[in-house]
C-alpha cells in the first residue's frame, strides 16, 4: 500500500492530467519505444513551435485521467511506452507533427490513437488531418484565393491601359506631321 504522500502526488498529477485533457482539442498517443535522444530533441522542437504539449505519460496515471474525462475507450491503447501530444489551439498540428515523425522514424515511433473534440478518434481520421497543412498555410492559401480575381482584374486593366497609350501615342504622331 502507498503511503499517503506518494497517493496524493499521484492524485494531483491525474488531476493535472484531467485539466489538460479537458482543455485540449486534440490529442495523439504515440508508442515511442527505441528513440534516440536526438530525434527525441528534434520531436520536443517542433512540438514547442506548433504549440502542442508533449508528454511522457505513466500509462496507470493517463488512463485514470481518459476515465476522468470520458475517453475509456481509450485505455486499451494504453501500454508500452507512451507519450501524450496535446494541443489546445489548433485540432490538425498533434496529428501532423507525429504522423510526420512516424514516417521519418518507422517503426520506432508508432501512433496508437487519439481524440478530437472529446471523443475518439481511429488511425484513419489521425492520416487524414495529418495531410491538411499548418494553420497558417491554409490562411495564406484562402487569402490567395481571394486575392486571385482582384489580381486578375489589375493585369487586364494595366493591359489596356498600356493598348490604349500605345493608340494614343500612334494616333499623336500623324498629327504632329
Amino acid at each position: 500500500m502507498p503511503n499517503a504522500k506518494v497517493l496524493s502526488e499521484k492524485q494531483a498529477i491525474v488531476a493535472q492530467w484531467t485539466e489538460k485533457l479537458q482543455n485540449a482539442t486534440a490529442g495523439v498517443i504515440v508508442d515511442y519505444e527505441g528513440i534516440t535522444v536526438e530525434e527525441d530533441t528534434a520531436l520536443r522542437k517542433e512540438c514547442r513551435e506548433n504549440a502542442i504539449d508533449y508528454s511522457v505519460v505513466k500509462n496507470t496515471l493517463l488512463r485514470l485521467a481518459f476515465n476522468n474525462v470520458g475517453l475509456t475507450e481509450l485505455d486499451g491503447l494504453l501500454n508500452g511506452a507512451t507519450s501524450l501530444a496535446l494541443c489546445d489551439s489548433d485540432v490538425v498540428a498533434p496529428a501532423r507533427v507525429m504522423s510526420d515523425f512516424a514516417k521519418k522514424l518507422n517503426e520506432k515511433f508508432t501512433i496508437k490513437g487519439g481524440f478530437m473534440e472529446g471523443k475518439p478518434i481511429s488511425l484513419d481520421v489521425i492520416q487524414e488531418l495529418s495531410a491538411i497543412p499548418a494553420l497558417p498555410v491554409l490562411r495564406a492559401q484562402v487569402l490567395g484565393t481571394m486575392l486571385a480575381p482582384i489580381t486578375g482584374l489589375a493585369v487586364v486593366l494595366k493591359q489596356i491601359a498600356e493598348k490604349q497609350g500605345e493608340g494614343a501615342a500612334e494616333a499623336a504622331a500623324p498629327a504632329a506631321e
